[in-house]
């Protein structure tokens, strides 16, 4: 039997094809610029690692959105994980959390001052952590709805007794619909990500793409995934339509993961709250609910930030503008901080910590690489 060829999602002439045809339609449509946004780290990480942006036309603007989970965990919420912390309870969460700033230190700062701080990879890491011990562990739950899956997973697993949770998840599609209203908004298109789509299953987006007649397109991460994304993106704009296209079918259905969905409404409910930066976002936050909430860190402990807020926030934090860089405002390189104040090494806002934050991937990558101008 002849050996099956693989699937090849970085292939150079197939990316040149789809540039070519991505041009044409730009052309077609005519307008500068024209611009799509999408709301995943990964989605940005594979753009500017790939230098996708050099193959896109000068008309095209190609943004990220508030898909940065770590770059959205708002202030008190960062406050409360380290109020914990400092009043003697063991925190366990991912390493990305540990340098976010919160109003006078991050979870980071409060491990040098002697708080019991642990990098886990998830909550059943967490959880195992808790059975090791008679102190009191809370997972410090950050991410959309994927990461949302599997702590709710941990909890309906039965953790034991001094195991709680500080739920700072997320849920996406609110978020989308908020940005799209602001004040200013040029978003003509969203690309979807693949992964979160991959539990939610991509018809919940219709609702969003009807009401404000908007093309959103779910995308896989490969080079190839989002140039075929962008490309049906704008084909949508040029013809007038506004729908959803599932262009991740490798792992993405209308329904999405039943299974997981089912854990996931069993456990969490939707509430509004403020994402850092952006907005409160109706419906934005996920809390656990009802039963559950006998897990819940603030349901279980007493937390005081009140100390925490009588120190003023570093001088340079108010010229952060990573707010408006998840909103589609600003490019990382409008901010006056960035690469100077501002670096991996010694962050200021929180899109410089994260891997998926979008001045940190710019620091690694490079966001608009003029090929034209290096050569």
């Amino acid at each position: 039997m002849a050996e099956l060829n693989p699937l090849r999602f970085r292939d150079p002439k197939r990316a040149e094809a789809l540039a070519a045809a991505i041009g044409k339609v730009c052309a077609e449509i005519g307008r500068d610029p024209i611009t799509l946004m999408h709301v995943c780290g990964s989605h940005e990480q594979a753009i500017a690692r790939f230098g996708l942006r050099t193959a896109l036309p000068k008309n095209l603007e190609v943004i990220m959105g508030p898909g940065c989970p770590v770059c959205i965990t708002d202030l008190p919420e960062v406050d409360e994980g380290v109020a914990l912390a400092l009043q003697g309870v063991k925190v366990c969460t991912y390493g990305d959390m540990l340098r976010v700033p919160g109003t006078s230190m991050s979870l980071a700062g409060a491990q040098a001052q002697g708080a019991d701080v642990q990098v886990v990879y998830g909550p059943a890491q967490a959880v195992e952590i808790a059975r090791s011990t008679s102190k009191e562990v809370v997972f410090f739950a950050t991410g959309f709805e994927t990461t949302a899956v599997t702590t709710a997973a941990a909890l309906l697993a039965g953790p034991p007794p001094n195991f709680s949770v500080l739920s700072a998840h997320k849920y996406i599609p609110p978020a989308m619909e908020a940005v799209l209203g602001m004040p200013g908004s040029r978003i003509e298109a969203f690309l979807a990500a693949g992964n979160a789509a991959a539990i939610t299953g991509w018809a919940i987006f219709e609702p969003l793409a009807a009401r404000h007649r908007v093309p959103i397109v779910v995308a896989g991460f490969e080079p190839l995934d989002i140039l075929a994304a962008v490309l049906e993106a704008l084909g949508q704009l040029r013809d007038g339509r506004a729908e959803v296209a599932n262009l991740y079918p490798r792992c993405v259905t209308r329904d999405g993961n039943e299974p997981a969905l089912r854990l996931l409404h069993e456990v969490f409910e939707v509430q509004g709250g403020w994402w850092r930066g952006i907005a409160d976002i109706p419906d934005g936050n996920l809390r656990l609910r009802g039963p559950w909430k006998r897990y819940d860190a603030r349901e279980r402990f007493q937390i005081d930030m009140r100390s925490l807020w009588d120190h003023a926030p570093h001088a340079l934090a108010a010229q952060c503008v990573c707010g408006d860089i998840m909103a589609g405002k600003r490019a990382p390189t409008d901010c006056g901080l960035y690469g100077k104040a501002c670096t991996p090494e010694t962050p200021v806002g929180a899109c410089m910590v994260s891997g998926e934050g979008a001045c940190r991937i710019w620091m690694q990558y490079g966001g608009r690489p003029d090929l034209a101008e290096v050569g």
